[in-house]
């Protein structure tokens, strides 16, 4: 059966086999006797936690000065409600009011506050508690409460959002460390009795803006590698999925984390833009997408910040089929490619096939093969691989670009869209979808028409952060590695072979930011950096790491001269 330029392998009958047929009883709303863990950052509008007796819908609370508690203006006509929704069902979850002004105006003087005393906190205390903050986040049932609201509010699977927060949490256990990467640099006798010495000091305010796809992960990269060099912080999380910050928030001060240290407001655009803007702040770390992160960074830089941000990818992986392990770089792609429904930074979007066209075939049929074993459905449900997409918008965006892509020529192997997941009809699910640029059995090669289709199609210029594939087939390594680095973005990159040769050629000549060799999500371990490159990241220093610490401290050079005795030279008219 054909539609258009696609062959449709399935819709909506899709077997069950690959679809799971899930059940749960739709409501409109949620509150706090719906949930599963206590959530004393969820209130009823009058101010305390939500108990469900008039069955409204709760307010997420901003953290302000080590208390949870309400926007100073709640309810009136200039605060912007948001839904929380979950997206395997569309439920409300709960709300917040993006009311910024006065909020992030007492989170800033709560930090400004706390700035004193903690940055002349010994850095061995402060190290001494983030160790104390790991410890616990070692604990499985803590890790699994915050993977709970990650699933609920994300979406993501239960093993997905506990991955979550593991990252997260070798962060923190890096930024207990923190101490040694803050070490300065001295040199004695310059001249007689002159020694200069250089320290790394603490900045003052920092911000954060976290993206929905990591509501663990992506926070515990910022605030504890600022909390250790003695920095304090405002965070804003996601507007979409707030909560697992908010309960490590909790988690840290009941550990002992002074008041106004580490603050948490609520909020969207508005509240970003008083960020970006505010004079108190002195540097900002995001994670998210071009469009915002290029605003974030060119404004913030003009209100004179420090800014990291971290923004869009379209990672490829080349596979050398004449040599890779088939069996395991298959396996290996549908997990980069599909897992977390394709919603990461890191997620594989382009797969770029070496060598034979005819086996090139034989190779798309495995990876849609291995594909349709993927079950779809709720994160809560034991055996889902492939959760729902965070919104309807995401949603319609995503099929809207596979229409596209298959209107321009492209063949769609594996097609996602319409499927339906029995007791969450109304969710934002998307299931693998595999597509393939190669038109008419013919080579993609470099000297490709860069105006021309292929690489003109939407399912490859476009970030599409969903369970999509795009593939095409090369004749060489070096036409893989060519169309590769003209892509704009250098997040990372993958090859799958067993040739020392070609994976050599490929690290050296490749330009993307992170390299994996047979390693599909080649994201470093905290005591590296995240070094994305080109139009992946914006600014100059990168999240974690050495380099994280550079970027939350500030030199301080200190030049003395100490006579023993009295007549010495301290200097003239001249230098």
């Amino acid at each position: 059966m054909m539609m258009q330029a696609c062959e449709i392998l399935y819709r909506k009958a899709a077997p069950a086999h690959h679809h799971a047929l899930l059940a749960r009883t739709a409501r409109p709303f949620a509150s706090a006797a719906h949930f599963k863990h206590d959530a004393p950052w969820l209130m009823s509008s009058s101010g305390g936690n939500d108990d469900n007796s008039n069955h409204s819908v709760p307010v997420v609370a901003n953290l302000i000065n080590g208390r949870f508690q309400l926007p100073q203006n709640f309810g009136s006509d200039s605060s912007s409600k948001i839904p929380i929704i979950d997206p395997s069902s569309n439920v409300v979850l709960s709300h917040i009011h993006d009311n910024h002004t006065a909020d992030l105006q007492a989170a800033v003087a709560s930090a400004e506050e706390a700035f004193p005393t903690w940055s002349n906190t010994p850095v061995q205390s402060r190290q001494r508690l983030l160790a104390d903050f790991a410890h616990l986040l070692h604990e499985k049932h803590v890790r699994e409460e915050i993977a709970y609201w990650i699933t609920l509010e994300q979406g993501k699977t239960m093993g997905d959002a506990m991955g979550d927060v593991w990252r997260g949490l070798e962060v923190v256990e890096a930024a207990g460390r923190a101490g040694r990467d803050m070490l300065g640099d001295s040199l004695q006798n310059l001249a007689n009795g002159l020694d200069t010495i250089s320290y790394r000091v603490p900045l003052g305010v920092c911000a954060g803006i976290a993206p929905f796809n990591f509501p663990a992960m992506i926070p515990l990269w910022m605030f504890p590698l600022a909390l250790a060099t003695g920095n304090t912080y405002v965070l804003k999380p996601t507007e979409k999925a707030p909560s697992a910050s908010l309960l490590l928030a909790k988690h840290l001060h009941d550990l002992g984390l002074p008041p106004g240290v580490l603050n948490i407001i609520q909020g969207a655009k508005p509240t970003v833009d008083g960020i970006v803007t505010h004079p108190g702040i002195r540097a900002i770390s995001f994670v998210g997408s071009n469009q915002a992160g290029e605003y974030i960074h060119d404004v913030g830089s003009r209100h004179g910040k420090r800014v990291q941000a971290n923004l869009g990818a379209k990672n490829h992986a080349t596979v050398m089929m004449n040599d890779a392990d088939r069996d395991s770089t298959v396996k290996a792609v549908v997990g980069a490619a599909f897992g977390a429904a394709g919603q990461r930074c890191m997620a594989l979007s382009v797969l770029i096939l070496v060598g034979d066209l005819e086996e090139s075939q034989s190779w798309m049929e495995q990876l849609v093969e291995e594909a349709m074993k993927l079950k779809v459905g709720n994160g809560f449900v034991e055996g889902v691989d492939v959760g729902p997409l965070i919104s309807k918008d995401a949603k319609t965006r995503a099929e809207s670009i596979i229409q596209q892509s298959i209107d321009q020529g492209a063949t769609c192997m594996l097609d996602g869209r319409g499927v339906v997941v029995k007791g969450y009809e109304t969710g934002n699910f998307l299931a693998p979808t595999v597509i393939s640029l190669n038109q008419q059995q013919q080579y993609i090669t470099h000297s490709t028409d860069s105006n021309a289709k292929p690489l003109s199609n939407p399912a490859y210029t476009e970030e599409i952060f969903a369970p999509v594939l795009t593939i095409l087939t090369v004749p060489t390594l070096e036409d893989a590695i060519s169309i590769t680095n003209d892509n704009p973005y250098g997040n990372g990159c993958a090859i799958f072979t067993s040739s020392g040769g070609a994976a050599r050629k490929f690290q050296y000549e490749i330009q993307a930011g992170q390299v994996g060799i047979n390693v599909p999500i080649p994201v470093p371990l905290p005591f590296f950096s995240f070094t994305g490159n080109k139009g992946s990241i914006r600014g100059d220093v990168n999240f974690y790491g050495q380099s994280g610490v550079q970027f939350f401290t500030q030199l301080k050079t200190v030049t003395s001269n100490w006579q023993y005795r009295k007549g010495g030279d301290l200097g003239g008219v001249t230098m």
